[in-house]
């Protein structure tokens, strides 16, 4: 599962925080204080609920497993008890699309760490995540650079399954 909110949780709300996110250059101080308030509710929001989710895993024994970007700074990474299973600090290595740094959460199982003994395919259209749009992908029903950034290889997603959960 995708935890939704990865745009709350990831390091560049910091800059929001900070007043120093592109689209607020031109903002006044209570433009930039009325903004950090809103999304300060919104993280309040996102974290309880993600906290919500695993009390509710862990109760009642269900196996889980999450996936949200991973950074240094990211929410999650600094400022919750529960650490990741499994950080992939290079996707591209496992077949998928770009670089994008990605933790994942197990509950109530582990990763099995399998072996696998094939080259991943080169499907990489960019080296980092910056670097990804619309236009990269040959779907083309991937409309737009948000959809863009949130695709994973087919490659990359049975090579997971192989490596962490069968």
């Amino acid at each position: 599962m995708a935890f939704f909110p990865c745009i709350r949780f990831e390091a560049s709300i910091l800059l929001s925080f900070r007043g120093q996110a592109k689209q607020m250059a031109k903002w006044n101080e209570i433009q930039k204080i009325e903004h950090c308030i809103k999304l300060h509710k919104e993280l309040d929001q996102m974290y309880e609920l993600v906290s919500q989710l695993f009390v509710i895993a862990i109760r009642r024994g269900l196996k889980m497993i999450v996936e949200n970007p991973y950074s240094k700074e990211h929410y999650l990474h600094r400022y919750w008890c529960i650490k990741p299973s499994v950080i992939d600090t290079n996707r591209l290595e496992r077949g998928d699309y770009y670089k994008k740094p990605t933790q994942y959460w197990f509950v109530n199982c582990e990763p099995s760490n399998n072996l696998i003994m094939e080259v991943a395919p080169n499907n990489g259209i960019a080296k980092t995540i910056e670097w990804v749009t619309a236009s990269s992908f040959a779907d083309k029903r991937v409309k737009s650079q948000r959809v863009a950034r949130s695709m994973i290889h087919p490659d990359y997603a049975n090579r997971f399954i192989r490596e962490f959960i069968l």
